[in-house]
């Protein structure tokens, strides 16, 4: 599957699940996450997206270590049939 597409269903169910997934832009700061997710309830993690079987690239994971390190919820998803465990996941961090 695309990323666009596995993108656009992360956004369509985060909203359905009372929640927002704005894109997120860091300049000056590369390799951040696509997506941040906030729900209810104060709850928020990161999400890389990216097409199916691709990974993460170097810098992107040295960026999810380092928000994992201060204590932030980090995703990769290339598959949609993660959503929801990713969902449920923050919901009940």
């Amino acid at each position: 599957m695309r990323e666009k597409f596995i993108e656009q269903k992360l956004v369509k169910a985060v909203k359905a699940a009372g929640g927002i997934a704005p894109k997120f832009t860091s300049p000056g700061f590369d390799g951040m996450p696509d997506r941040i997710i906030l729900m209810p309830n104060g709850r928020m993690a990161f999400v890389e997206v990216k097409a199916s079987g691709e990974k993460p690239r170097a810098l992107q994971l040295s960026r999810h270590r380092l928000l994992r390190k201060l204590g932030f919820l980090v995703y990769v998803l290339d598959d949609v049939g993660q959503i929801g465990g990713i969902i449920d996941e923050i919901r009940s961090a």
